[in-house]
């Protein structure tokens, strides 16, 4: 009796020590060949935590549209059912801290393509040294003279102080045009014939404070806005549409460098939302609600307001803000965004077109067109949503419609980014 529970025991030692092995794949992207299907794997990386800073909006079905009456009888935007798949969300506008990190990072890849800075046997900029480029002095002279291509040229220095010209910092941008390559015309065209490729200025605009206003006095917003610290976590201004593309591409190629090097699966793009992702998003779950918070007041019981934007005739500072707030500002919707009414209006991926309710599908819904500097303003009109701190009230509601051109920045337009992972990742 007792050899035979011995047995047993060795037995069953022997099939948890077999299926341990299986588990941690001693075989790893072996398929055994035995004229059986066993399925093969993409990959045996690992993938992503949750992302940081983001939140998931899970998939649903809601009302966009109008929540209220179209006091300006414009008609751009009825009623309709659509459904929208999940997706992550920056949990708050951009913030100027986080733009810089994509300006320095571009600025400092520059730099180091200028000194000479690549891995060995490669010399283009997707191989910089980036342990080298992040020795670089910026306060030494002799640097800066090795750098004289990206610095102010002598007529346009102040006392004769040597600074980054900012029209230099440009990004590279790359990808794919899928939208084109899905089109049944283009089918058998070559992969060449799809792949982008262009430069985009990436430092923002810092002169819209005294643009977008007329006879007013914003010249410290202009100096200190962008570049001083007490306005790091404030939301970046300034900023135009093609620029937000480009911070979305770097984030993208910033990250999957690191998953690559990490030897973990690249994840998928981030970018800016569509329209309807975005109202979605705004409404926090709530079905036809005028504001993210809820119907029908700019206040709380305690008379406070709910929101960063021009209350009453211009009694800015009311709201605790006299231009924007801190991107984590006021209270949270339903699905942990900030700010969703108020504060910045923001960028979204879709094209403005006053009818296009009328005939986009139900499901993930969005009309995007990629506006050449080429093409009729027109063309070049993208949709703005949230309403922002000079805006009255009307602006706030989740569903109304505003739009800007893609070229142009403004003091009161940011930005927040999407990224489609696997639900998975949500555990």
């Amino acid at each position: 009796m007792k050899s035979r529970l011995l047995t047993i025991a060795t037995l069953f030692a022997f099939i948890i020590l077999a299926s341990s092995c299986f588990k941690k794949g001693k075989t790893k992207g072996l398929v055994p060949d035995d004229g059986q299907l066993h399925g093969v794997a993409p990959s045996t990386k690992a993938s992503m935590t949750k992302p940081p800073g983001m939140v998931y909006i899970p998939p649903g079905t809601f009302h966009m549209g109008p929540s209220d009456e179209d006091v300006n009888y414009n008609y751009t935007a009825r009623n309709k059912q659509v459904s929208i798949s999940g997706f992550w969300m920056d949990a708050t506008e951009i913030t100027n801290n986080q733009y810089r990190q994509f300006v320095w990072w571009t600025k400092d890849s520059l730099a180091a393509v200028q000194l000479g800075y690549f891995k060995q046997g490669q010399e283009s900029d997707t191989a910089v040294d980036w342990a080298k480029a992040r020795t670089i002095k910026w306060n030494d002279k002799a640097t800066l003279e090795k750098l004289s291509s990206l610095m102010l040229s002598p007529d346009n220095r102040i006392y004769g102080k040597i600074e980054i010209d900012p029209d230099k910092i440009v990004y590279n941008i790359q990808g794919f045009d899928l939208k084109e390559a899905a089109k049944y015309e283009n089918e058998g065209r070559p992969r060449k014939d799809f792949i982008y490729k262009y430069n985009q200025k990436v430092y923002p605009d810092t002169l819209v404070w005294m643009r977008d206003f007329s006879y007013s006095y914003n010249e410290p917003m202009t100096k200190r806005y962008f570049a001083h610290p007490s306005f790091g976590n404030y939301p970046v201004v300034g900023v135009n549409w093609k620029q937000a593309m480009a911070f979305c591409n770097w984030r993208t190629r910033y990250l999957n460098t690191f998953l690559l090097k990490k030897k973990m699966a690249p994840e998928s793009d981030f970018r800016l939302p569509t329209e309807a992702e975005w109202e979605y998003a705004a409404r926090g779950g709530r079905t036809q609600s005028m504001f993210p918070w809820g119907n029908y007041y700019t206040r709380n019981k305690k008379g406070c307001l709910l929101a960063n934007f021009k209350p009453g005739r211009g009694n800015y500072p009311e709201d605790g803000a006299f231009y924007t707030a801190k991107a984590d500002a006021y209270w949270p919707n339903d699905f942990g965004l900030y700010n969703m009414a108020g504060n910045v209006s923001e960028w979204t991926k879709s094209y403005f077109y006053e009818g296009s309710y009328n005939f986009q599908h139900d499901m993930n819904p969005d009309v995007s067109w990629n506006a050449l500097d080429s093409d009729p303003p027109r063309m070049k009109r993208k949709v703005v949503r949230g309403g922002s701190w000079k805006d009255v009230w009307y602006f706030l509601e989740t569903s109304t419609r505003q739009y800007e051109y893609q070229d142009t920045a403004k003091s009161y337009i940011g930005f927040r980014t999407v990224i489609d992972l696997p639900a998975m990742i949500r555990k």
